[in-house]
């Protein structure tokens, strides 16, 4: 059966009761009616395993005590009810053996960011994707967003000449510490060594804004210099960062990141300064995108709007102008495209990395570089080193 006549059917590993991101990942994948969950193992505990599974209505026999189990099993089912693809939404330290496993079993994977636990795991990865020639994709999701990918065309075209000044921050309080010492949000693991890796809020929300720039931009950072900071008692890695950039066109540009911003909620902001013109984006309102053209007006762009936005824009958008679209659609738009990914490879017409949608196998490689190297700087006195 030709893979357009069906859905295409997803299992997933985390995500259980308790967690944030697991729940926004089935809304986004299954938001177009593309997608059915069908499998999961999403909690080392199996307790949780089985009541996630109960309010998803999955069968008993499809939530699995193990991801490793749920691999070995799914592959043995035929054709017609193994499932398509897997998506991995654990904490960093296992996404790459998860992701592995998947792989060598057959199945194409979405992985939550960043993509591995160490560089090296990262490029070890990205052999196996090469070898498999399966599809991987990389949730940066705010690559999703329609006037993000109408940035991207007015750079990738030229219109705004080559970035000169890049000014990226995403600020937020969810690990702040209030006067009495209480931590607000959950998630504590993002600042334990032992799962998230050796970086915390540069790892979390940095991998983001480096990702956005770069994609927005095409333009990619060769050396950084890097002041990463823990202001919260007693905590064991990052939660407030600095970091210059300098870009491979000449470009140069701050990258500041912060999770004890207090005040701030979800403020990831992207500016850039490029030799004819410039753009600003603000995620909090993340459906215009300012432009500014030499010896022009000033103009605030929409989205969903055929006479002006490109059509790599328009494709992503689902209603009409002054209907706002957010962080799920945005997300949406990369499963979207993860979707048709999957699709030409069970029709025999396999797309090549290049003409991916969405961030791949390679930026996460990109991601873990800036992590390595920013860790690498800061430990030595901001020096700049190469990316």
């Amino acid at each position: 059966m030709e893979s357009w006549k069906r859905k295409l059917r997803m299992a997933m590993v985390g995500g259980g009761q308790g967690a944030f991101i697991g729940a926004v990942h089935r809304i986004a994948a299954t938001m177009d009616g593309q997608v059915e969950l069908v499998a999961g193992c999403f909690s080392r505990d199996e307790a949780n395993t089985r009541r996630t599974g109960e309010m998803l209505y999955l069968a008993p026999e499809r939530c699995y005590a193990t991801w490793g189990e749920m691999a070995k099993a799914e592959a043995k089912l035929p054709a017609d009810r193994r499932v398509d693809f897997v998506t991995v939404v654990t904490p960093n330290v296992s996404h790459c053996e998860i992701a592995s496993e998947f792989l060598k079993a057959g199945f194409h994977v979405v992985c939550d960011k960043p993509m591995t636990y160490t560089l090296a795991e990262a490029k070890r990865l990205a052999r196996l994707v090469e070898k498999t020639g399966l599809v991987f994709a990389l949730t940066h999701n705010y690559t999703g967003y329609p006037v993000i990918k109408h940035a991207r065309e007015l750079f990738r075209t030229g219109k705004m000449g080559t970035a000169q000044k890049v000014l990226v921050e995403y600020l937020q309080d969810f690990f702040a510490v209030s006067p009495t010492g209480e931590v607000a949000g959950l998630n504590a693991w993002r600042f334990d060594p032992k799962t998230a890796g050796i970086a915390g809020t540069l790892g979390d929300i940095g991998t983001h804004c480096f990702n956005l720039v770069e994609y927005v931009t095409g333009d990619r950072v060769t050396h950084l210099s890097a002041d990463m900071n823990t202001f919260a008692p007693g905590r064991r890695l990052d939660d407030d960062s600095n970091v210059m950039l300098r870009f491979e066109h000449g470009g140069a540009g701050m990258l500041t990141v912060s999770q004890v911003a207090i005040g701030e909620e979800n403020g990831f902001r992207l500016r850039v300064f490029a030799s004819n013109g410039s753009v600003l984006w603000e995620q909090e309102n993340p459906n215009y995108l300012r432009v500014y053209s030499y010896g022009e007006p000033r103009h605030i762009l929409s989205r969903a709007n055929d006479k002006y936005m490109s059509p790599a824009s328009n494709a992503c958008s689902r209603l009409p102008k002054g209907h706002p679209e957010g962080f799920i659609e945005a997300f949406a738009n990369v499963y979207s495209d993860v979707v048709r990914a999957v699709r030409r490879y069970l029709d025999g017409k396999p797309m090549k990395t290049e003409e991916y949608g969405f961030p791949t196998v390679y930026d996460g490689v990109r991601g873990m570089q800036f992590i390595t190297q920013c860790v690498t700087s800061s430990a030595r006195g901001g020096v700049w080193v190469k990316v």
